[in-house]
């Protein structure tokens, strides 16, 4: 069977694999026979509420077999799927809704009565909610819906918008990535070829399914027919007791989780026998808990890769190079093209960094409703022009340099850069040798405007259940870093560093506390 979009993943189980356990979480369980049953009565009942073809749904949910359900509910009769972080706050919900133009909303009880209160669902036409649908208007409950129902036949084609994944910028309110069928099931074949994924796989499903990472867990699984167990709980003792329970045999995490489960296993050796790898995407690991990770899961394949919102899943460092090229983000997967542009020089060579540029089918169509923004980050390239022609390439904003095997290495993001005493300091840089002290769990480093230099340098550190020794890092910064890359400020973060809605350390609220703090 040819897939051409979201849903044909779960129709190319059923003759073979009807029986088989698609969806886990706890003591509950699916089959590709049950979640397909219960994807058609929603959809159904989606049609007859009168959604169609190119309509937005959003769910806004923890993460759950409802959330799954919904899902391929609304693939299947070709609208798009607005997955909205359960962590986004209120006003970012009531946007993104605004935004899009969402028709119908999946939430819980609890969030469904405090948008009302804010007057965030004015936006939307219906609204079921999982809990009592009672004093909320135009409402439904997740258990009145019915059990049984066939859908109208749609044909939706693998150009079609599958999804909206919304991220957040440097400025502004999240905007809307638009993510084709296309997208979606060409970085699934991707990510299942370079994992070797198989029908046997038990995937830990602990990356939101709002970030397209975090779909393609579940969309990989089901394309080799394998068992994705939702992991809601993000707490390190929770994760490796599922491990263990489910005999969970991969597992994908951001690198702040990748910290705090490195640290947990350093104060807590658990062996977890039936992991056979890991993965990470969303941003750097720290050398220390890089170095730690073969230690704490001896024998376990790490995958490094590397992919953004707008372009994913497009490079990866494969086991046999861990060691050797420890922090790389790997290489081109198949079927992808990247190139390290300069604008002066053009194409980078090796030795030479410059801006990362994606093409290929992993590209994606921009930001909903915002062609300026679309045309800044989407756009043809001069350089490559004797060889693609006009042909829209999507420019990453990360600066990036490949060594002579072609392996690449994230520098700094283009728009990050600080410059202090007319010196150019990469934040990257700063926290890393940060976090080598092992002073500080989590940093970020950012710049302040300073009359005299130019910007100088803050970072704000939190160590998590430790205090931090601001005289010991204090030293180790100036011992470690030349004299204008010396935090002039570090601001201690009490308690964990707020995570935004792609599952990554939200370094814009960070940074705007920091700011704020300073002014009172």
């Amino acid at each position: 069977m040819v897939l051409y979009t979201l849903y044909d993943l779960i129709e190319n189980n059923l003759p073979d694999r009807a029986d088989k356990t698609a969806l886990v979480l706890g003591d509950a369980e699916l089959t590709y026979g049950e979640l397909a049953r219960r994807a058609e009565a929603l959809a159904a009942w989606l049609h007859e509420r009168g959604i169609r073809r190119g309509d937005r749904v959003a769910v806004h949910l923890h993460k759950s077999i409802e959330e799954v359900v919904v899902t391929f509910a609304v693939a299947r009769l070709g609208a798009i799927i607005v997955n909205v972080s359960y962590q986004r706050s209120v006003p970012q919900l009531e946007h993104i809704l605004h935004d899009c133009q969402v028709k119908l909303l999946f939430t819980d009880r609890r969030r469904a009565m405090l948008a009302e209160k804010a007057g965030a669902l004015r936006a939307i036409e219906a609204l079921v909610v999982l809990g009592r649908p009672d004093g909320l208007a135009n409402a439904t409950g997740w258990d009145d819906l019915p059990r049984s129902g066939e859908a109208p036949a749609s044909r939706p084609v693998d150009a079609d918008l599958a999804s909206l994944h919304y991220t957040s910028g440097s400025t502004g309110m999240p905007k809307g990535v638009m993510t084709t069928h296309l997208n979606l099931l060409d970085g699934t074949h991707r990510v299942a070829d370079y994992l070797h994924n198989c029908a046997e796989d038990r995937i830990l499903g602990l990356v939101s399914l709002s970030a397209p990472w975090g779909l393609l867990q579940v969309t990989t699984m089901f394309l080799r027919g394998g068992t994705v167990v939702l992991q809601p709980v993000a707490i390190p003792s929770e994760i490796v007791a599922t491990i263990n329970a489910k005999q969970v045999t991969g597992m994908a995490a951001f690198p702040v989780s990748w910290i705090e489960i490195v640290a947990y296993l350093q104060q807590e050796p658990a062996r977890m026998p039936s992991l056979r790898y890991i993965t990470s995407s969303g941003g750097k690991i720290p050398l220390p808990t890089l170095e730690a990770l073969p230690r704490v899961l001896p024998g376990v394949n790490i995958y490094l890769t590397y992919g953004l919102t707008e372009a994913f899943r497009s490079t990866v460092l494969p086991p046999e190079r861990f060691h050797d090229k420890m922090g790389s983000l790997g290489r081109p997967c198949r079927n992808v093209d990247v190139f390290i542009i300069e604008p002066v020089k053009g194409v980078c060579g090796p030795g030479e960094q410059g801006e990362l540029v994606h093409r290929g089918t992993l590209v994606t169509k921009g930001y909903w409703g915002d062609p300026d923004t679309t045309a800044k980050s989407f756009r043809t390239c001069e350089a490559l022009r004797p060889l693609i022609g006009d042909e829209i390439v999507h420019y990453s904003g990360d600066i990036v340099r490949i060594d002579d095997e072609g392996f690449l290495w994230f520098v700094e993001r283009a728009d990050s850069v600080i410059k202090c005493s007319g010196y150019r300091v990469s934040p990257t840089e700063v926290e890393d040798i940060v976090q080598r002290s092992g002073l500080a769990n989590h940093v970020v480093a950012f710049g302040v405007e300073d009359d005299t230099l130019g910007q100088v340098v803050h970072i704000a550190v939190s160590a998590e259940g430790r205090a931090v020794d601001l005289a010991g890092l204090t030293q180790y910064c100036r011992q470690n870093m030349p004299t204008f890359m010396v935090p002039q400020t570090i601001h201690v973060w009490e308690g964990a560093m707020p995570i935004a809605g792609t599952g990554k350390v939200d370094r814009r609220a960070v940074i705007e506390t920091c700011l704020l703090n300073d002014r009172k």
